[in-house]
């Protein structure tokens, strides 16, 4: 039964349902969770830049830092279309 608790029980997730690390091996997540800190290890400087410049384009500092991890690309204000697109990706807050 969900929720029952055994002898020897340490209260983690059931392992018939999926996890928050998704399909595949366990180890996969904690990699990915790892690299993805280390790739936003950047130093002060460089983090108020790129906050300057996510406000003036009307980002967020993570979607446009998003942008540079995964495209390498540094937007500028003539790449409206990009930006437009990133916008209409943002959840709907009602």
């Amino acid at each position: 039964m969900p929720g029952e608790r055994f002898p020897g029980d340490n209260g983690g997730p059931p392992l018939e349902k999926p996890h928050e690390w998704g399909e595949g091996p366990f180890g996969n997540y904690f990699e990915w969770r790892t690299a993805q800190r280390e790739a936003r290890k950047v130093p002060y400087e460089t983090m108020r830049r790129r906050a300057a410049k996510a406000e003036a384009l009307g980002l967020t500092y993570e979607e446009y830092t998003l942008e540079i991890l995964e495209r390498g690309r540094y937007l500028q204000a003539s790449d409206t279309e990009r930006i437009i697109e990133i916008k209409r990706k943002r959840p709907l807050r009602y």
